[in-house]
């Protein structure tokens, strides 16, 4: 494939033009300030984008991932140290919804570089914590569901708008970002087809541990059900909670009660027993992990069809 069919094709997926990315910064033509000026210094909010960052800037980059590994993002606060990292970055890539609640201050601090939010150009779907009225106890509080990056549609989104910004900080190797990113949206595109394809004829409900799969389902015409019905996974799970999953589960004839990488996977084992079912893990694909995210969307897709395919 060309060049020019290759940035043809990030066109069509982004759907967004260059100036419409949402960046915050005081100084979007700052020089940078690192020992390698031939390098963007860049930081990534947590793992997916830190892998998305890597694939697009290649060694044009000095990628860091801000979140360190076996956090969740949900839980991490930027350190003192942390946030003087960040004031030497050049572009701090974030999810964006909320997810990242420190970016307020960091933009408070008068951070010099650019915050671009990837969610750009992406439908947001309602939290389900603002529809319980659970975030007036939380410290954190997001402004939409955030788990745009399991859909992977989305996530092709989401590294157009990485590439877009690193053109536009990089204006010399803006050819380079906009050629990977197309060659790597062609995989997320196959990836998308696959699950598409392997879903089609399956069963459609499937109960997640919490609320992460929203914008997957909706892709994919699946009904997601929740053990905990937060955009958090840290939600109390209370015996009525059991007892009403283990309900919904029976009604629908549900024998896989997922789970997550990071979560203790007694309650989900609870209500699998009581089903005569099974356990298995869905990954929200948060934390650092020895597979790319492409092969974790499919171990998640392996796990969805054992649960949903069955005769």
């Amino acid at each position: 494939m060309n060049t020019q069919t290759k940035l043809a094709i990030v066109a069509i997926l982004i759907v967004i033009p260059l100036t419409s990315i949402v960046v915050y910064g005081t100084n979007t033509n700052q020089q940078f300030s690192s020992a390698d000026n031939s390098k963007l210094q860049v930081i990534s909010s947590f793992n997916p984008l830190h892998e998305f960052s890597q694939i697009v800037g290649q060694e044009k980059i000095n990628a860091i991932l801000l979140v360190p590994v076996g956090v969740e993002p949900h839980d991490w606060e930027p350190t003192i140290k942390d946030v003087q990292q960040m004031q030497k970055s050049d572009l701090i890539i974030i999810n964006g919804i909320g997810f990242e609640n420190w970016v307020d201050d960091l933009i408070d601090n008068e951070y010099d570089g650019l915050i671009v939010d990837t969610s750009k150009g992406i439908m947001v779907i309602k939290s389900t914590d603002e529809e319980h009225g659970d975030e007036e106890d939380s410290d954190h509080h997001l402004e939409g569901d955030p788990h745009i990056w399991l859909n992977p549609i989305f996530a092709i989104k989401q590294v157009g708008n990485i590439a877009l910004a690193f053109s536009s900080a990089d204006p010399e190797n803006g050819e380079f970002y906009m050629t990977n990113a197309a060659k790597y949206s062609e995989e997320l595109h196959e990836l998308d087809l696959k699950i598409r394809n392997e879903l089609s004829t399956c069963n459609k409900d499937f109960i997640a541990f919490h609320d992460a799969f929203s914008y997957f389902a909706d892709e994919y015409g699946l009904n997601q059900h929740t053990i905990i019905q937060s955009n958090d996974s840290h939600g109390e799970v209370t015996a009525k909670t059991l007892e009403n999953v283990i309900s919904k589960a029976r009604e629908l004839d549900i024998k896989v009660i997922f789970s997550e990488e990071t979560v203790n996977t007694k309650t989900s084992q609870i209500i699998a027993n009581e089903i005569g079912g099974k356990v298995l893990v869905l990954s929200p694909l948060e934390i650092v992990s020895d597979d790319d995210y492409i092969s974790k969307m499919n171990q998640n897709l392996e796990h969805l069809k054992e649960a949903l395919c069955r005769k």
